[in-house]
């Protein structure tokens, strides 16, 4: 990493960790971590515009699961957020993930690629603007998420699970309407074919000489406190 303090930038090659925090949900388990999703990344560029990472084939993350190890998806809706929970580790199986996000901006963008590279979609993850830190960057989920065609036609998804989080107090009224405002601008983005959608990343390649981040053992270490 170059320079000093929050001015600080990553080279090109250089692993860090993306997380997220627990959506300060009274469930979580005694002793569990505050951050309840790390992802080992490679970093493809950070400046002042842009901060892209490479979330590789087989890379060992943590993920958010029930207390007793199911799937958060395969809790029903009604109590998806409310049940116990704690994390697991587990392996990113799919196609590598390249994640874009403008400093400040309160969404990220993520290319998503079949085999051979046959570009999928692009999708847009709206949370809080990433807070940096010596170790990589951490962030808030808002649930709400839209994804992108290829051939620039959008939806949004999973708004029952933004309801439901409303529904059961994970986020206020105030909160949600500000997500729903920034998903708009994010729109807006998006039928203007702005950056990042404009930028060719869907042609983008990792060096095929970086080699998969691990896991670290102390993955929620020094977690960056939630923005007042």
């Amino acid at each position: 990493m170059t320079g000093t303090g929050e001015c600080a930038r990553w080279a090109p090659g250089d692993q860090i960790l993306w997380r997220y925090r627990d959506n300060g949900r009274a469930h979580r388990t005694a002793g569990a971590p505050p951050v309840h999703i790390c992802r080992p990344v490679t970093v493809v560029q950070d400046t002042d515009e842009l901060l892209a990472v490479w979330m590789a084939p087989g890379t060992e993350c943590v993920r958010p699961v029930l207390a007793d190890g199911t799937q958060v998806h395969a809790e029903p809706l009604a109590t998806r957020y409310t049940a116990p929970r704690t994390t697991a580790r587990s392996t990113w199986f799919g196609s590598g993930v390249l994640k874009l996000a403008r400093p400040g901006d309160p969404w990220s963008v993520w290319l998503f690629w079949d085999r051979g590279w046959m570009f999928r979609n692009w999708y847009v993850n709206l949370e809080e603007p990433r807070t940096r830190w010596s170790g990589g960057v951490d962030s808030e989920d808002h649930f709400l998420d839209i994804s992108v065609n290829p051939d620039r036609s959008w939806k949004w998804l999973d708004e029952d699970e933004f309801a439901q989080a409303q529904h059961v107090g994970l986020m206020d009224r105030g909160t949600a309407r500000r997500v729903r405002e920034a998903g708009l601008a994010a729109v807006e983005v998006i039928t203007g074919w702005g950056s990042p959608f404009r930028d060719g990343w869907e042609h983008w390649r990792p060096d095929p000489r970086w080699q998969v981040p691990p896991l670290p053992d102390d993955w929620d270490r020094t977690p960056a406190r939630m923005p007042s």
